[in-house]
């Protein structure tokens, strides 16, 4: 519904903006000197509402348009046009002497609003526009940007987990991972080369969803020169005052000692899995021998590894364990289980 009253209302503006493009070729129109040629109204409205039509053209076929971006075009001819007048101001008094004053202020202006336009495009993400309402939905929705790291993009859940709609922030891929993933991509090893082509087919298949924000960042910060990918992947993060993604467990420590914020895939996964209780049984396929003279191992669906004790003779059989307690580590949850001879 909501959706349906927001494309309404673009439309009646489109419209009205239409409506409005034909009443300016008309005040254009009355001021025209009289004894002119007849051809030159219609010219008149033909080249305005031609203009307007194009406007509407591009707003429609350009659906995704980002505030700061907007706002940094915005603010660069805003602070160019002020920069011409307080540069035109100043020297009035040269201008005078060669009597070209409109000349100075439309090459002036000219490449002051695209110097300022420039600069701001390039630097937008070293600062917020204190503009309120902006400031005030990133408050209430939390959208701090999610720096991914090459495993992670590698491993494939992240766009699983994208697709559930869990998180919609914006997510930064920085230029210096995708060039170590694309090296991994070009690796003579068969299966770094696998694995590395697997991230690339992660990332189109990101860019490709409409409803992912996925930017790729490939501006060269000054506090990131010399350090090594993981230490810049952190550093980044602190300056974009975002999260690290990851699940390398490395990383996740120098991450922590940074101060940085940090979603380990793992730790979500982990989360997710069933709750064994002690004395609680199931039934489970013994896989192969554990390190104990009479362990045997088993796997859960979703791979959780499962230690029984006196299941190393019941190899290539189902039978009922019984829970006897619970690891839970970074690297994953292990379940320790004996025969259930009830």
């Amino acid at each position: 519904m909501t959706n349906v009253a927001h494309t309404m209302a673009l439309i009646v503006l489109r419209f009205i903006f239409l409506l409005c493009a034909g009443g300016v070729s008309a005040i254009i129109n009355t001021s025209l000197p009289s004894g002119g040629s007849e051809a030159v109204p219609w010219l008149t409205f033909v080249a305005i509402m031609g203009l307007a039509v194009g406007i509407v053209v591009l707003d429609i076929y350009v659906p995704r348009k980002r505030i700061d971006t907007i706002t940094s075009v915005y603010f660069g001819v805003l602070i160019g046009v002020l920069l011409t007048f307080i540069l035109t101001i100043a020297a009035a008094p040269l201008i005078e002497m060669t009597s070209n004053l409109r000349v100075f202020q439309l090459v002036v202006g000219l490449v002051l609003c695209y110097v300022c336009t420039s600069v701001l495009l390039q630097t937008k993400d070293d600062f917020r526009f204190l503009i309120p309402y902006v400031e005030f939905v990133r408050e209430v929705k939390g959208f701090k940007p999610l720096v991914l790291d090459t495993s992670v993009v590698i491993d494939g859940r992240i766009a699983d987990l994208v697709a559930t709609g869990v998180f919609d922030n914006q997510l930064i891929m920085p230029r210096f991972a995708l060039s170590e993933l694309q090296a991994i991509a070009d690796s003579s090893d068969k299966l770094r080369r696998t694995r590395g082509r697997r991230g690339l087919d992660v990332l189109n298949r990101l860019r490709a969803d409409e409803n992912v924000d996925l930017q790729i960042f490939d501006r060269e910060l000054p506090e990131l020169a010399g350090q090594t990918v993981d230490l810049k992947l952190v550093l980044l993060a602190k300056h974009l005052e975002g999260k690290v993604v990851t699940g390398d467990y490395n990383l996740n420590k120098v991450a922590k000692v940074q101060g940085v914020p940090v979603i380990n895939l793992n730790e979500i996964s982990n989360s997710l899995r069933p709750v064994f209780l002690p004395d609680e049984s199931f039934r489970l396929r013994i896989i192969k021998p554990g390190e104990g003279p009479e362990q045997g191992i088993g796997y859960l669906d979703d791979g959780t590894m499962v230690v029984v004790e006196g299941g190393r003779h019941k190899i290539g059989q189902e039978i009922d364990v019984r829970v006897t307690s619970t690891l839970q580590t970074n690297a994953g949850k292990m379940i320790f289980t004996k025969v259930d001879g009830r």
